[in-house]
Formats: C-alpha cells, sequence, structure tokens
C-alpha cells in the first residue's frame, strides 16, 4: 500500500497498524517531500534524517511485535521552540546552539505516543511576528503562494502541513500564532487550554500567553495530536482537567448560541476587516444557522484587554533576551521589545497577571448568553514575503495589529480557540475564523469545528505542488 501525501494522521496510524505500510517507508518518502520542497517552501530548521530513520526502524519493531500506540511510526514534525533532545534549539535566531540534552514534555509525550519526529520547522525569532523570515533560515513560504508568508509565528509547521510534507505538526501560539498560520494555510489550528500541553522546561512561556497547538488538515487529525501531546509535567503549575479532544469529533454538539464578533478588540492603532475577509467569515456564521444554531452579532467585553497583553508579551522577550547566547544577533525590533518588556517587567507586569481574573469573570459572563464565539481569525489576508521584514519596530507593531487584530486576547485569558478554514480571496489567498470558548471548552469547540468540516470538505482542496517537488509529492 502506497500512502500519498493526502494521508491524514488518522489514516496512516491505521495503515502502519494494519502493516499496510512500515514507519521506514514512510519516513523515507517523507524525508524525500522535505528534502525537495526545502528549496521552495523552507519550512524545517532541522531535518533529522539519520535519526528519524533509525527511530521508524525501531517503529517497525514493535509494531510487528504487536505493540500498539496511538501515532505508533508516523512522522511529525514540531517547531523550533520545542526541546528535541540531541538537537539545538534556535528559536528563529542567528548562531550556533548546543544540542539539548532532553526532550521537552510535548515531544516526551508525542514520543510516547509512538510518534516519529522527523524534523523542527522555521519559527521567526522568538516567535514575535506574523511572519516567518530572517537572517538565520530566509524566508519559509505559503504553498498556495510562494510570494506570500504561511504566517508566524509557527509558519514552518504549518507550511509543512499545507504542503503535504508530514500529517501534521506541533506549533505555539501566544498571540495567534497557531491560528494565523492555519487561516493563511488553509489548516485546522488548535490552541489549547493553557497547561493542555506542556511548555516544561518552561512552567509558563511567555508569562503564561504562549501555550502548545496542533496543526492539520482536518479536525480529527488535529484533534488527535493534541490529544497525543496533552499532559503535564510534575512541576508544571498550570494542570487543566483532561479532556479527550479525538472522542468529540463527529458528536452532535446540539443547537448552540453563536456569537459572532467581527470588531476588532482593543488596540492601540487602527485595525480594520477587510471586506473580502468578512463575507467569508460571515458565510461560515450562515453556514452555522443553517445548522440548526442560534447566531447573532454580539462582541465580547474586551474593555481595555491590551494593557494587560503588553507587559506579558515584552517582559517575556526580556527573559529570553537575557538567555540569548547571541545577543548581538538579535533583531533590532526584538532589543527594543526587550528593553520595553524590562522597563514594564515590575509593577506593570504584575497588576498584568492580577487583571487575568477580572477578565475571566467580566469576559466569562459572556458565556451565560452565549455557548461559542465565531470571529475572524485575521483582519486581511497573508502579505507579501518581505512585506513586513525590515520595517522599524512601531512600524512592524502597527502593520502587525492592522493584519492580526484578533487573536490575542484568547492569549491572555488562557482559553481554547481553534481556526477553521473560511474560504480564499479573490486572488486565491486563504483566510480562516476561529471558533472561541470559555475554559476547558476544547470538546465543544472540535464538534463546532468537525460539524462544519463534514459540509465544507476544506480538506479535499490543495495548493499545487511546486515544479521541485512534484516528483517526491506521490
Amino acid at each position: 500500500m502506497t500512502l500519498d501525501r493526502a494521508a491524514g494522521l488518522a489514516e496512516t496510524a491505521r495503515a502502519l497498524a494494519a502493516g499496510d505500510v512500515t514507519s521506514r517507508a514512510l519516513v523515507e518518502r517523507t524525508l524525500a517531500r522535505i528534502e525537495a520542497a526545502q528549496g521552495s517552501i523552507n519550512a524545517f530548521r532541522i531535518v533529522r534524517a539519520e535519526a528519524a530513520l533509525a527511530e521508524a526502524e525501531a517503529a517497525d519493531r514493535e509494531l510487528a511485535a504487536g505493540v500498539r500506540k496511538p501515532l505508533l511510526g508516523v512522522p511529525v514534525a514540531v517547531k523550533d521552540d520545542m526541546d528535541v533532545a540531541g538537537e539545538p534549539t534556535a528559536f528563529g535566531c542567528c548562531g550556533e546552539f548546543p544540542p539539548v540534552a532532553e526532550d521537552g514534555e510535548a515531544v516526551r509525550r508525542l514520543r510516547a505516543a509512538g510518534a516519529v519526529i522527523v524534523g523542527k520547522t522555521n519559527t521567526c525569532e522568538f516567535g514575535q511576528w506574523p511572519f516567518t523570515e530572517g537572517p538565520a533560515f530566509g524566508a519559509t513560504r505559503n504553498p498556495w503562494s510562494p510570494a506570500h508568508t504561511p504566517g508566524g509565528s509557527s509558519g514552518g509547521s504549518a507550511a509543512a502541513v499545507a504542503a503535504g510534507l508530514v500529517p501534521a505538526a506541533l506549533g505555539s501560539d501566544g498571540a495567534g500564532s497557531v491560528r494565523i498560520p492555519a487561516a493563511w494555510t488553509h489548516l485546522v489550528g488548535i490552541k489549547p487550554q493553557r497547561g493542555r500541553v506542556s511548555t516544561w522546561p518552561r512552567g509558563e512561556s511567555f508569562q503564561g500567553i504562549t501555550v502548545n497547538g496542533t496543526l492539520a488538515r482536518t479536525v480529527a487529525d488535529a484533534a488527535l495530536l493534541l490529544d497525543a501531546a496533552s499532559g503535564n509535567h510534575a512541576l508544571d503549575p498550570h494542570r487543566p482537567p483532561a479532556v479527550d479532544a479525538s472522542a468529540a469529533v463527529g458528536r452532535d454538539p446540539g443547537r448552540l448560541r453563536i456569537a459572532l464578533a467581527l470588531k476588532p478588540p482593543f488596540t492601540a492603532v487602527p485595525a480594520r476587516l477587510l471586506p473580502e475577509v468578512r463575507t467569508r467569515v460571515v458565510e461560515l456564521a450562515d453556514r452555522l444557522a443553517a445548522l440548526g444554531h442560534t447566531v447573532e452579532e454580539a462582541d465580547p467585553p474586551y474593555g481595555q484587554i491590551g494593557l494587560t497583553f503588553v507587559p506579558r508579551a515584552t517582559a517575556g522577550i526580556a527573559e529570553r533576551v537575557a538567555e540569548a547566547p547571541f545577543p548581538a544577533l538579535l533583531d533590532r525590533r526584538t532589543l527594543g521589545a526587550a528593553r520595553l518588556g524590562r522597563l514594564l517587567g515590575g509593577a506593570p507586569l504584575r497588576a498584568a497577571r492580577r487583571a487575568e481574573s477580572v477578565l475571566h469573570h467580566r469576559i466569562g459572563g459572556f458565556f451565560t448568553s452565549y455557548d461559542v464565539v465565531l470571529a475572524p481569525t485575521t483582519a486581511a489576508p497573508p502579505p507579501r514575503i518581505g512585506a513586513l521584514l525590515e520595517l522599524s519596530g512601531f512600524a512592524t507593531d502597527r502593520a502587525m495589529i492592522a493584519a492580526c487584530p484578533y487573536a490575542w486576547p484568547w492569549n491572555v485569558l488562557g482559553w481554547p480557540g481553534v481556526n477553521v478554514p473560511a474560504g480564499f480571496t479573490a486572488d486565491g489567498l486563504p483566510v480562516g475564523a476561529q471558533l472561541l470558548g470559555p475554559a476547558n471548552s476544547e470538546p465543544l469547540l472540535v464538534q463546532v469545528a468537525a460539524q462544519l468540516e463534514a459540509e465544507l470538505r476544506w480538506h479535499e482542496k490543495w495548493p499545487a505542488p511546486p515544479v521541485t517537488e512534484r516528483s517526491a509529492a506521490a
């Protein structure tokens, strides 16, 4: 049996368990696709060819012995902010970094589920921006339009999945960094509850706003990877009650009250939802109404939530810069953000952290009237490669807020959100919408996303492979 690039995570796991294909053969094909696409898509910072083949052979021995695990022998990728034993963790930065000694907790759990980690995907410097470019690795390109970014900061993971190089990948989301690239590459992206997928060896990443999440072509695959990666290190400060995301796929959510939230949350500079993106999101709202849900326009009471985000984000960058082995090689915008973070790292940061419980109460009250929020994931389609790369810090912030004003409040709250594909612009660029819920609502969001997927069949639409990788795509 030959599995082509359209085979998803669950289908691949079933084929391996049935003995229809070997992990070694799958990983060999995966590595060939990655190599063929690297010159055009540039999704990977590190490819673990030799190690992955050895892990595949070990998986084949387990499969032959009758061992069964959820992802035994399945090739997946992780973002290069996650520790993989024996590999460096550069997190988008320039310089030669030493290999780390141990897997991070999320990677350890993927391995425990049997997954083969084929490589680490590109991300912008310390995951700050909604594009995946930089002097450390060049530009990662969008498989739907190589002249455009796949988004960021999990752009390498999104590009790898969208191009069919791997069936699913882990990313991280601190201000939309899973959901934004998912929207811009026509993928499902799950940002889970804070603590659902451990960020250890950091108990909190970027003062608690960043979580690890999943990218895949289907809801079932994104949920399967989420379940495999979920769980906590013994020292994790956030330990939410366990959920079974995979069991929610295909389960009827019942008739829900859905708030269509089109107004951008509080931002310091102007942000405007482009009409073409608005149209796609409203079409999804109409589809949900046709499925029997009550949908009405209503915006969560965000207030000045942005005032609590900036101290946490910039203090997190300051922490990373303080640890950086090559500070002279860092982007000037990174250094500027770190300076601000040091200024805000005392009383403003403490006030921002205290405000979270107030926000939980106020915005949580919104969910007494509504079950789910449907909002744009971004206000605009993906920008062109290079459009934000050389901007000043202030100009970059303005451009980011203009394009991506919708995702970050849920990082302050620590609650789950799921990007679903919302279609394409007239120029063929993907855009998305996010389903947002209160604490521990991943199962409900997965149910609604799967209901939409069953209607829209977005996973059946693929970008054309670049000429250089077509021979390896089969």
